[in-house]
């Protein structure tokens, strides 16, 4: 089962590149990351094998830890359309995403509101 960890960072130059040095430094690799600024504050979301180490390293090291959850993990094709027939399978199924994100090797990241609906659609 792959989990999505959501970091808050400040807004500001430098704050990623420590959370890559933590990381990095506790060897733990990030098979996906997506960041961007909302409200004046970093929102980053992470995906890495060893989840219960990020997370000590990154509270050892200051970060706020705002959520984890967990999310489907497929790969999807690389071609035009591949997203909308997933998106559209979850539609059909009456399962709402609110995370989609895309990681190395083609793989799809996607938190939605019903695991077990999602798991079952795709």
């Amino acid at each position: 089962m792959a989990r999505d960890l959501t970091i808050n960072l400040e807004d500001r130059p430098g704050t990623l590149a420590n959370v890559g040095e933590v990381l990095g430094k506790a060897e733990i690799n990030m098979e996906a990351i997506c960041a961007m600024p909302s409200e004046g504050r970093g929102v980053v979301h992470i995906l890495v094998e060893d989840f219960a180490g990020a997370k000590r390293a990154l509270g050892d090291a200051g970060f706020q830890v705002a959520g984890e959850r967990d999310v489907i993990m497929l790969t999807a094709e690389n071609r035009p359309g591949s997203l909308g027939e997933i998106a559209q399978r979850l539609a059909n199924a009456g399962v709402n995403i609110e995370l989609v994100y895309v990681a190395s090797n083609s793989r799809l990241i996607i938190g939605v509101d019903d695991m077990a609906k999602g798991r079952a659609a795709i």
